[in-house]
This record gives structure tokens, sequence and C-alpha cells, in this order.
């Protein structure tokens, strides 16, 4: 079983450059106003239980400072360059900047005091490390395994399933015009319950040239940001990495062939954007992945419904915040995990503590809990009267995972995609809506669980019967 799919750190001290969030939960977000610095006590908080790369920092600058100045400003840290991050969303929402990933001798809390209230930064940040975790198995509709896909009516039956089963028996199954974008770690794109629903890019043919203009050469089936190339799926033969995104990916879309498992929508298309690899997956690199996605719906119109976002791990970024927002202003859905609690594995309150990106109080964020087949919350899964959002099937979910395997996973992880296969299935059926829609279809649909009574903001699980 998995134990702690998504363990988010956690911060006793509320830093003042947090004063405008609202925790939601499985990440919410708003634009901050207040970007004081933290004092030094609350700058040593943020690292209190949290995973950041070492003696790394990210640096928004103020627009149109001098070379001179921002060599000045990382001279106070000995910084050097690392990379400089420019997104093509970023450049659409008329931000020239961008952000500038720095190294540094000194650890990155010393780094972030030492360059507290410098003029020359609007803010700067750790580089957060955002993991998962994962182990077990076992092989699903008609032998009564797959309970998150089932409804009251289906044959097999589970009333506290997500009901997808009525769905489909209304015809609605789902459509390849509907896009998810999956931010985790890669897919096994050739798996024969994914292969059909994965996406193909018609805009960059594999011909070693940037086609497209993105800046990603022949990303055929999205992008790897972590090993910085276009090979999304890295398990091999033997399946020895990527069952995380991949499991994901079977929940949201497996196909309907008579064979392994079928996800929450037969027929959808699944884009692979990999930030997770063998130390997880840092800040810098979830946020290109997320404007991703937000340029590809800018430069090609692509029907682009939702991300989904089965990680959690560090604290509130900035960086991400913003990209989260680019997201929203194109009516793009962030569904994220609430999160597994903390070392014991018993599920914490997101509203006392944020367990982050769920926490994220932005309109487009959806923060999902995790359930049992008996209609439990799920003792791993976070919850939140406020900040988490909604339940869904989270406990003992068969899907696919590398190389053309299936398990049995348990997790807030396994949840998220259950909630973002429903938003695109509402999507399928109701084309055209508006990202803020489509949530509140999820939202009030809902149908109401006694173990989700003042733990969530619907009180309620998972149900798309009526999509």
């Amino acid at each position: 079983m998995i134990k702690n799919y998504l363990t988010a750190g956690k911060s006793a001290v509320t830093m003042a450059i947090l004063s405008a969030v609202v925790l939601t939960g499985c990440e919410k977000e708003t634009m901050l106003e207040d970007k004081e610095f933290a004092t030094s006590s609350e700058m040593q908080a943020v690292g209190k239980g949290q995973d950041m790369v070492p003696n790394e920092v990210l640096v928004k600058f103020k627009a149109g400072v001098s070379a001179d100045a921002r060599s000045a400003a990382l001279a106070r840290i000995s910084g050097k360059v690392k990379e400089r991050i420019l997104t093509k969303a970023m450049e659409r929402f008329g931000d020239r900047e961008g952000l500038t990933l720095v190294h540094t001798p000194m650890a990155a809390l010393e780094a972030l005091s030492k360059l507290k209230g410098a003029a020359e930064i609007e803010y700067v940040e750790p580089n957060y490390i955002y993991t998962h975790s994962a182990a077990s198995s076992d092989p699903y509709y008609t032998n009564g395994s797959l309970w998150g896909m089932y409804g009251d009516g289906t044959s097999p039956a589970n009333q506290y399933g997500s009901q997808a089963g009525e769905a489909w028996a209304t015809g609605n199954t789902g459509s390849k015009s509907v896009v998810v974008g999956i931010i985790d770690e890669g897919i096994q794109y050739s798996h024969p319950d994914l292969a059909a629903n994965v996406w193909t890019n018609p805009h960059d043919p594999v011909d070693g040239i940037d086609n497209d203009g993105n800046g990603y050469v022949d990303d055929v089936h999205g992008w790897d940001f972590d090993g910085n190339d276009n090979e999304v799926y890295d398990g091999g033969s033997r399946g020895s990495l990527d069952d995380h995104g991949t499991h994901v990916a079977g929940t949201i879309g497996a196909v309907n062939d008579g064979k392994g498992v079928v996800g929450v929508n037969w027929n959808v298309t699944m884009i692979s954007l990999k930030f997770l690899g063998r130390r997880g997956g840092t800040t810098a690199n979830a946020v290109k992945a997320v404007d991703y996605l937000t340029d590809l719906k800018n430069r090609h119109g692509m029907n682009i419904v939702a991300s989904n976002n089965s990680w959690g791990g560090g604290g509130f970024s900035q960086a991400l915040y913003d990209a989260v927002s680019r997201a929203n202003t194109k009516e793009i859905l962030f569904v994220a995990a609430a999160g597994n609690g903390g070392s014991d594995g018993v599920g914490d309150n997101n509203d006392a503590v944020a367990s982050y990106p769920s926490n994220m109080d932005l309109p487009n964020v959806i923060a999902v809990a995790a359930i049992t087949s008996s209609g439990a919350k799920s003792s791993f899964s976070n919850y939140g009267a406020t900040t988490v959002d909604i339940g869904a099937p989270g406990s003992a979910i068969n899907s696919t995972t590398a190389f053309n395997t299936y398990s049995s996973y348990n997790g807030t992880s396994m949840a998220t995609p259950h909630v973002t296969g429903g938003v695109a299935l509402y999507a399928a059926s109701h084309p055209g809506s508006t990202a803020a829609a489509i949530k509140n279809a999820i939202m009030s649909s809902a149908v109401p669980t006694a173990s989700l009574s003042g733990k969530c903001v619907s009180g309620g699980r998972l149900n798309v019967s009526g999509f």
C-alpha cells in the first residue's frame, strides 16, 4: 500500500509573504498583494519539514533592473545564474523578466535571508522539491476491482464510486477533443490501455527542429522537464520508473478494450508533462510544466480543460502560484491532491496547516480528498472544511502501471485523477464550458457523505452520473 502519495511540508509560522493566501484543498491560489519578505525567524520556519533543492533559490527580479544591479544582488550570496526561466506563457502575459534559478554556496534559507529586502528583487523563494511515493500491486471492472468507477445502478455496484459506469450507460464516454495534462512522472504512452488516448503532437514532427516554436524540440507526447528531453517515459521494458504517472493516466483515460482496466473516460487526449524524477520534482520544473499547457492553448487553441496534479511538498511558491494563475486566465483547471498527512500517515487539517500546491487560493484549483469503498474518509487523507473541495475514490485503486502492468495504489494521488476524469467527462458533454462552469458542476453534483461532512467545501463525494 502506498502511505504517502502526497506528503506536504508543514510550517508552524504563517509567513508575512503568505498573508494574502487562502487555503484550499489540493492546491488553491489568489494573486498576492503583500509581497513583503518574511522575517528571519519566519524564513527558518519555511524550511521546517519542507524539502528544497540545496544551494538553490528562485529569484524574481523587478522589471528594468540593470545587469549591474542584478550582479550586485547575487553577489550577496555569491550566486551564479544556473538558468533563466522565461516561458512562452510568461511572455504571452506580459512578463519579460521571468525567473532566475540561482546556485549559491550558502544553504537555501541562509541565501533567502541575505536577499531579504533587496530593492532589486520582487520575491525570492526556495526551489522546493515535490514528491510522491508508491508501492503494492494486484490486477478490474467486471470482477469487482474497479470500485472507483461504479455507481448505485451499475453491475458490480458501489454507491461510493464516481458513478462513471452510470455516465457511460447514458452514452457519455468522453471525447478525444477534450485534452488534459498530467503533471507528474512520465506516462508509458505505449501501454495497451493508454496508447490510443495519449497525445501525439501534430505541430512538431520528429525532425530535430522546434517546428511549432514553443521552445521544445520534437515534443511528441509532451515533455520531460526533469530530464529536459522529449522522452516522457523512462521505465523501459522493466517498468522501473514512471509507475505513478502511468497509474494516474489510467484512471483518467484507460481505453475500454475488454482487457485490463478502464478509465473515467474511454475517449480523451492526455499530455504527459513529466517533472517528477528519481529525486522528486522542483518548483522550477513545475512552473514550466504548467506554462507548457497554457502556451499550447494560447498557441493552438487546443481544448485543454485541466491539469492533474497528484503531488505535493514544500511551502507556498509565488512562482507556481503565478503559473497556475496564468492557466486560470486560459480556463484550465488545476486539480490537485489534498495530501496524505505527515510522517505518521494520518490525514491532517489543511485549514490549520497548508498543504501545497492544493492550498493555493485560486478559482481554478480543485483540491481532492480520498475516500474508501465503504465511504469513509481514507485514514491518510488530508481534509479541510474551507480548503479541500471534494472527496473521490482513493483507496485500493487499480490502474495501469509501467511496463504493461496493473497495480493497486492508495492515496489522494489516486482520488485526484477521478476528479480530473470527471472534469474531462463534463467537458465532453458540455463543449465550450468555462473552467468556472465545470468546477461548479463538479461541486454541485457532489453526493453528501457523512465522512466528509465538515471536512471539505462540498461535504460530499464525486458523482459524474449526470454529466
